[in-house]
């Protein structure tokens, strides 16, 4: 099969261009990845695949708004990250083909009445959480397939440092989204670091880790706490830190979903933390500080907990059990 990929995220599209590389489907990216041995992006690194330097020489000649006719003819399937306007622009030209649409999590209503007329005509929907049908005219889907990462690198957490971490870039910039203002309040007095690009308004910025050394940031520090991204149901670095094994403090529901669009309750992770067993969840402040400093003060505790959450985090993004739904999923087109 060949796969011509939109991306949107870059670290979404190094996870899955690379699992559907390993799946032996023949991928060409418009995004980071248009030549996997050498990305254009620094967050994560290169992966073997073909570098289709003649598909990349006429991308670049191109807009994801208006593809390239030798490009969609390619491919046997084309595979939309999120971006609504890349298929009905080029909704006449592509139709012809098996057309998929992968949802990030950051689908609003409009989004879902500018996709309905496609999804009526062939268009299939990939979700990636079942708390997307709580979107205002949410016009349906085709299947559920998480985002996902490899616990085989994602583990090994030892908690050694006595600290409260969070990811998030331009988390203070973004504050209405990012809900900065809750882990700033939350965790003010105890020893905390915000990684990630953009954040030197911070003044407990821990600044852009390489790949190798986030994965050491979330095995090292003992606690991490989970604000979101509005409207996200959950985002890739709550995988990552859960599946390490960290143990993760998380906002709740009535902090997470802060009601942009009426009724759009799409935060999910109060769904997956069972509180007090395999994470710790809540909307009330002062337990929320509460479940930090129990968390910095009782390491051992902590890795329990910890432990519990990577277990979760691999039965529901564990890379085999989400290979296998894309596998499935590819069959039925």
């Amino acid at each position: 099969m060949k796969l011509l990929y939109l991306s949107a995220h870059s670290i979404l599209e190094f996870d899955e261009v690379k699992l559907f590389t390993e799946m032996g489907i023949d991928v060409f990216s418009m995004g980071a990845y248009a030549n996997p041995n050498a990305p254009v992006d620094i967050k994560r690194p290169g992966f073997t695949a073909n570098p289709h330097e003649h598909l990349n020489a006429v991308a670049i000649q191109c807009s994801k708004d208006n593809i390239h006719p030798e490009l969609i003819e390619w491919a046997d399937v084309i595979m939309v990250m999120h971006v609504p306007d890349w298929i009905t622009k080029n909704w006449e030209q592509i139709k012809k083909k098996k057309v998929v649409w992968r949802s990030i999590g950051q689908s609003i209503p409009d989004i879902e009445s500018q996709l309905a007329l496609p999804h009526s005509q062939g268009l299939k929907l990939v979700r990636y959480s079942p708390a997307e049908s709580n979107i205002p005219g949410f016009i349906g889907q085709d299947t559920i397939i998480r985002f996902y990462k490899d616990p085989e690198e994602f583990k090994d957490c030892n908690g050694t440092i006595s600290k409260v971490i969070t990811v998030s870039q331009s988390m203070k910039k973004r504050s209405y989204w990012c809900h900065f203002k809750d882990f700033d309040t939350i965790t003010v007095g105890f020893n905390r670091v915000v990684f990630g690009p953009n954040n030197e308004d911070i003044d407990y910025s821990g600044g852009l880790l390489s790949f190798e050394d986030l994965k050491k940031a979330y095995q090292d520090n003992r606690v991490y706490f989970y604000t979101g991204t509005y409207p996200a149901s959950y985002t890739l670095n709550f995988i990552e830190a859960m599946m390490t094994g960290i143990p993760v403090v998380a906002i709740g529901p009535k902090r997470a979903n802060i009601e942009l669009w009426k009724g759009m309750n799409t935060y999910e992770v109060h769904q997956i933390i069972k509180h007090g067993e395999n994470g710790f969840c809540s909307d009330d402040f002062d337990e929320l500080r509460g479940n930090v400093d129990y968390l910095l003060s009782n390491p051992d505790k902590g890795k329990e907990i910890g432990e519990r959450g990577r277990q979760t985090a691999i039965e529901l993004f564990g890379k085999e059990t989400v290979k296998k739904q894309w596998e499935d999923f590819f069959k039925t087109l």
